[in-house]
């Protein structure tokens, strides 16, 4: 694609995450410009289409596909409907942003995947927590040896989710959303814990089902060891009051704590330097080059450039997958009693076809 020509973006799904993709793409309007949405209620995505300008409203992937040929198409559906149209979108030659989870299973990822063509299109997943300028910060300081070895770390997600929020139809069913709250709100504070830390190498977890008259659990624990050697806690929960996310990391010379509750900025991050480690240090790990808060935004913004050298872009392939291997590891594990090595879920396993593995539709546990 021309370096000067805008991107033609479409829009599928126009409930509220969809507003952030507009927002995403307002902000990026010198080298965006969305030509058309669509969904099936017709009121909502046409109102959707007149606060854009110019967008045209569908009530179908395909006549979309046909008639606007656009170059990306950002999935703004629930996850039972990500894999299709996926799978439509790439094969019409569009790239792909797709909203989280990024499906419901292994298998159907590496169905959708199995779609993208060297060089393009790709399908990349918005796992925007990533895009933070404090979190790239943290990485590049551990990478040159600042904080030293990183040795225990905490990963919370606790909201708190009503019963109004699970009368929606496709909440908190296997067969539709695809997992609880591992799946549909820890997967943003997992995902960038893995970032940060790198590849897991086990876990160890439990999930219940609490209070909400669900398929899916409402909480989940799960003890990580990281192919590093550290270790960690990952804590899951639609059942709190006091809503938080939260990541704190233990290296050795300093604390690293990021409060937040759906996004952050560098003021959100907190080190505190071990007892020996000297002031002017702690002052450059609270500096960095960028101030930039984690956003669709910004998220995108990686993506886009991905997309102008005809490139894979973040959060696509392997990278994507990562933390969709370790959910459906949390879940084996929770239903099975036994810890799960990074891996071990091919094929042949029944959490590679689905989160709820040999779980009955009507419970968390196995």
């Amino acid at each position: 694609m021309a370096q000067g020509k805008r991107l033609r973006v479409a829009v599928v799904g126009t409930g509220a995450i969809a507003e952030s993709h507009r927002t995403a793409f307002e902000a990026h309007h010198e080298d965006v410009d969305i030509v058309a949405a669509a969904d099936v209620d017709e009121a909502r995505v046409a109102a959707f289409c007149a606060g854009t300008g110019h967008a045209k409203p569908y009530r179908d992937l395909g006549t979309l596909l046909a008639e606007q040929e656009p170059d990306l198409v950002s999935i703004c559906t629930p996850p039972s409907l990500h894999v299709e149209q996926t799978k439509e979108a790439l094969e019409s030659g569009a790239w792909v942003w797709c909203e989280k989870p990024p499906c419901r299973s292994l298998a159907e990822y590496d169905e959708m995947t199995a779609a993208e063509q060297d060089g393009g299109p790709y399908a990349a997943f918005v796992y925007q927590q990533r895009s933070g300028s404090a979190a790239v910060h943290f990485r590049e300081l551990l990478a040159g040896g600042e904080l030293g070895r990183p040795l225990v770390a905490h990963c919370q997600t606790t909201w708190y989710r009503d019963a109004a929020y699970y009368a929606v139809p496709w909440r908190g069913r296997w067969e539709t959303e695809g997992g609880g709250p591992a799946m549909g709100h820890g997967i943003h504070q997992m995902d960038l814990l893995l970032h940060l830390l790198g590849d897991w190498a086990e876990v160890r977890a439990m999930t219940a089902r609490l209070v909400h008259d669900v398929e899916t659990e409402d909480v989940s624990t799960a003890l990580v060891r990281f192919e590093s050697g550290a270790l960690a806690t990952v804590v899951n929960s639609v059942l709190s009051p006091d809503e938080v996310s939260r990541i704190r990391i233990d290296c050795e010379l300093a604390t690293a704590e990021l409060t937040h509750l759906y996004g952050y900025g560098v003021e959100d991050w907190r080190y505190t330097p071990a007892p020996h480690v000297a002031g002017e240090a702690v002052e450059r790990w609270h500096t960095p080059a960028a101030d930039v808060d984690s956003s669709h935004a910004a998220a995108f913004a990686p993506v886009l450039a991905a997309y102008r050298a005809g490139r894979r872009p973040p959060c696509s392939g392997d990278d994507g997958r990562r933390v969709l291997e370790f959910a459906a590891a949390l879940y084996k594990s929770a239903s099975t009693g036994l810890g799960v090595r990074r891996g071990e879920i091919g094929p042949g396993d029944a959490f590679y076809r689905s989160m709820a593995g040999t779980r009955t539709q009507t419970g968390a546990r196995g």
